[in-house]
């Protein structure tokens, strides 16, 4: 007996190729499964697709892996959106507004030539403490090996002279 042919709606197939494209690990079959499709048709659906302009979310990504040619352009492309459409542009790519608000502040203090002296004068005082620090330990050191020495040495008398009483 052959079974006559599904007609299956426009939005339960986007809603299943939706489901494929962004499944993580799992695999093709499981989707179908789940849906309650052959994997034929699923694999049909997809090889049909029409490709969309909009760039799929990568999950395995993180903010801190983004190169900063990749956190420049994200910024020029969010510039202007606010609100639901930024929440939006951001979830389709991993990302938080706090996020891109860090990069942008990140961005403005790195090429602010203040920021320069800032950083030049925390490293010039800095390499003082640790030039101080390393002057007292040097310090610490020879006080501490001249009193072991003198520990050394009244052991030796102490037991000279007891060899003398004997």
């Amino acid at each position: 007996m052959i079974t006559p042919k599904k007609r299956y709606s426009e939005e339960f197939r986007e809603q299943a190729l939706a489901k494929v494209y962004n499944r993580g690990k799992r695999s093709i079959q499981a989707i179908a499964d789940e849906s309650n499709l052959s994997i034929h048709t699923l694999k049909t659906w997809m090889s049909n697709a029409v490709p969309t302009d909009t760039p799929k979310p990568n999950p395995a990504k993180r903010p801190q892996d983004w190169r900063p040619e990749e956190r420049l352009l994200a910024l020029h492309e969010s510039h202007g959106l606010t609100g639901e459409a930024l929440n939006a542009w951001c979830r389709q790519r991993g990302l938080f507004a706090h996020q891109l608000a860090q990069w942008k502040s990140d961005l403005c203090n790195a090429s602010s030539p203040r920021s320069g002296n800032d950083d030049r004068q925390a490293l010039h005082s800095l390499k003082a403490e640790n030039h101080r620090l390393e002057r007292e330990l040097n310090r610490k050191d020879k006080a501490l090996a001249e009193a072991a020495a003198l520990l050394i040495l009244q052991k030796k008398v102490r037991a000279l002279l007891a060899g003398e009483v004997e």
